[in-house]
């Protein structure tokens, strides 16, 4: 049997053709309009239409990616309307929270562990910070790959829209409890200033230590600085950890999994991007948010038929 070629426009149906125009169109209708476009965007759907044609495996990973692409731009919009708008920023209450149950006592007094790493800390810690949470998003869409071209597509998308949803609930909590990070009450002490720009903060010594910008160029562009509780970062490795016990991944893929995770919770606070209570409360809101996808979400009628007509196009 001849293989099947790339771009062959044969090899993609009416429907989907219309699918992809309009999903595009729209999406940079609406974007441009309320939010505003920018490279990333431009990056994003030029991939997507990519994929989208060039063969029918990639179209299905394109269709099978976009619960990746919801988070992105569900991320993009709170721009709208910013959560500082819905309720007051927490500064200082959570700065003197962190410091009265994970204070360190040195003979300066008492600091909150973002503090202290300021000033205790070494090129291997901040090499491996790096490291760890340049593994925030892509581990676990790493994990999701796997399993699509491992063929377990369904159990794949079980994985990216319970990612999606806690995601959704981690989001909630931003509105609910706006709140800064230790680095702005460090450095900009506890009054709001949304003119403040994101901030490296301790990962900028990781860019010093290679030479390049990297997390300079991914904070240059954060929408909200005061996004701080729960700690997503904390959330999205130990969904995938989760999932990948859930699905029987092999122990080398869970041990690997919980390692990161661990490194991501570690650098959080060894970084300055927040404190001891954002991590357990990222952890928290995993941990929930799952348990609301798995035991309420996945039986209600709609979405069991939503799900399963998704898990078949991309089988």
């Amino acid at each position: 049997m001849a293989k099947l070629k790339l771009f062959d426009i044969r090899n993609i149906t009416r429907r989907e053709i219309i699918f992809d125009i309009v999903f595009t169109v729209v999406f940079f209708l609406l974007q441009g309009t309320f939010v505003g476009i920018n490279g990333n965007h431009i990056l994003m759907l030029s991939l997507f239409n990519l994929l989208f044609f060039a063969h029918p495996l990639t179209r299905k990973l394109a269709v099978a990616l976009l619960p990746f692409v919801a988070f992105e731009i569900s991320y993009d919009w709170m721009r709208l309307y910013p959560n500082y708008k819905v309720n007051p920023i927490d500064i200082q209450g959570l700065y003197e929270a962190e410091k009265a149950l994970f204070g360190i006592a040195t003979e300066n007094g008492t600091l909150i562990p973002g503090e202290y790493f300021n000033l205790h800390n070494s090129w291997i810690a901040d090499l491996m910070a790096g490291i760890f949470y340049l593994c925030w998003v892509p581990g676990p869409m790493a994990l999701g790959l796997w399993l699509f071209f491992k063929g377990d597509r369904s159990f794949y998308l079980r994985f990216a829209l319970g990612f999606l949803f806690v995601n959704f609930v981690g989001f909630s909590g931003y509105y609910i409890h706006p709140a800064a990070p230790p680095w702005y009450a460090i450095n900009f002490g506890f009054e709001p200033d949304f003119s403040t720009p994101g901030n490296v903060a301790g990962l900028g010594r990781f860019d010093e230590l290679i030479g390049f910008p990297v997390f300079h160029s991914i904070y240059v562009n954060n929408s909200n600085i005061f996004a701080a509780i729960p700690s997503l970062h904390s959330a999205y490795m130990l969904i995938a950890t989760i999932y990948a016990v859930m699905s029987h991944q092999s122990k080398s893929i869970i041990l690997c999994c919980i390692i990161v995770t661990l490194g991501i919770w570690a650098t959080a606070v060894y970084s300055c991007h927040h404190y001891v209570i954002d991590v357990l409360l990222g952890i928290l809101t995993a941990f929930v948010g799952i348990a609301i996808f798995e035991l309420v979400v996945m039986r209600l009628p709609f979405f069991k038929r939503f799900f399963q007509s998704y898990a078949k196009y991309i089988s």
